[in-house]
């Protein structure tokens, strides 16, 4: 779901896509995958590099927005659709391709970020709008947009394939794709018998220190999940408290907070830490690039990510980007992206015969966490204010004072 880019946009590729600078995963070392999944499709054409930061987030959105307001009609008289996403290079290069084949007269650009940053340079443009599309991030991030009037209504013909729940109302935005984050671990450092199999098992001694984890602030897969800690607690007793004392306790296991999954693979390839939490998606495309992550999916549940796409509200190109809405969830874009780039595709009127095995284990083995979703999208800009005031750097103290409730 997300590979974010705090980068410096450097110029275009592949037909006008925009991308950022700094592949550093050529060269890992090829590792023979432990445990489950080992058996995963190839991926054609060129695989994901892992991206460095370059530059701060303001030099990235005026760069960014200098290069997009050139982007009204391409070089070659073809529409400039512009679509902002954290998806990443591996499924866009894959979605441009196939799109621009079906639609020749549009000239694809996308500009990779985190949801969450997805959702502020939206919500900072609303006055002049750059994006067409909104591809990817949780659903509940998307809903925080429809509220603010950022999105345009659109109901694709696919609109009944994907369940009730994966339907906004005002048909602001659909789910796509179903994201799972879960446990991590280094394979070179951790046993087999030693790795996580639960949410509570990343505050076990041995991982102490040992555990970076990607900034909660800026990722809709972490807030996600600290929103699933946090709601469980709620219901257990009608406070947080006790899951913000969970979530303390993590921090005093944490070595970092890391800005961007880029360096959270890098840091966790070269041994600064031994376990993580991310979406299963990008941990299936390092896996097959030889990278020694081995996972496993939280016995207690899963929190399952309803990834959605939306039209930007006043967006230039409204046409082009009903089309590629349009082909994101059709059948032929729900498989193509399953067969080659590891997504779990919304739409359930596909028959299981035709999804890619992988995808059949994952849907058998995988349970769904039971929370108060809701609850927790609602909350989620309060609670993750509280946990950076309250949580963040200050585990030990909270730790030593006792916490504010038991867990």
């Amino acid at each position: 779901m997300e590979r974010e880019a705090h980068g410096r946009v450097v110029g275009d590729e592949a037909r006008g896509t925009q991308v950022v600078e700094g592949e550093v995963m050529e060269g890992a070392r090829a590792t023979t995958p432990r445990g489950a999944w080992a058996r995963v499709p190839r991926m054609r054409g060129r695989g994901f590099g892992t991206r460095v930061m370059a530059g701060v987030a303001v030099a990235v959105a005026a760069i960014g927005a200098a290069a997009l307001g050139l982007a009204g009609c391409g070089g070659d008289g073809r529409v400039a659709l512009t679509v902002y996403t954290p998806h990443g290079r591996d499924l866009m290069r894959l979605m441009e391709a196939e799109f621009e084949r079906r639609q020749p007269e549009v000239d694809l650009r996308y500009l990779d970020m985190g949801s969450q940053e997805v959702y502020d340079r939206v919500r900072s443009e609303r006055a002049n709008p750059q994006a067409d599309v909104w591809f990817g991030g949780p659903d509940s991030i998307f809903a925080r947009a429809a509220a603010e009037g950022l999105l345009a209504s659109h109901r694709p013909t696919w609109a009944e394939a994907v369940p009730e729940a994966s339907r906004a109302p005002g048909d602001l935005y659909f789910g796509t794709y179903r994201t799972l984050p879960v446990l991590v671990y280094n394979e070179r450092a951790v046993a087999l018998e030693e790795a996580p199999h639960d949410w509570d098992d990343l505050l076990a001694p041995r991982f102490a220190g040992r555990v970076l984890i990607r900034d909660p602030l800026a990722s809709g897969v972490m807030r996600t999940v600290f929103g699933m800690v946090l709601a469980r607690a709620a219901a257990d007793g009608g406070s947080i408290e006790p899951g913000l004392d969970w979530l303390a306790r993590l921090d005093l296991q944490t070595k970092e907070y890391v800005a961007n999954p880029a360096l959270l693979f890098e840091k966790l390839m070269r041994g600064e830490g031994d376990a993580t939490i991310w979406e299963l998606t990008d941990i299936l495309l390092q896996r097959q690039q030889g990278a020694p992550f081995g996972y496993r999916f939280a016995t207690s549940g899963t929190p399952v990510i309803d990834d959605s796409v939306a039209l930007v509200a006043g967006a230039p190109h409204r046409d082009a980007a009903i089309a590629f809405l349009e082909f994101v969830g059709s059948e032929a874009g729900q498989l193509l992206a399953a067969e080659r780039a590891f997504r779990i595709p919304a739409r359930t009127d596909l028959p299981a015969d035709r999804l890619p095995e992988w995808a059949r284990e994952v849907l058998a083995e995988m349970r769904p966490a039971d929370y108060d979703e809701a609850l927790a999208a609602g909350r989620s800009a309060e609670w993750m204010a509280l946990w950076d005031r309250t949580v963040r750097g200050r585990g030990a103290a909270r730790a030593a004072s006792g916490g504010q409730g038991g867990r």
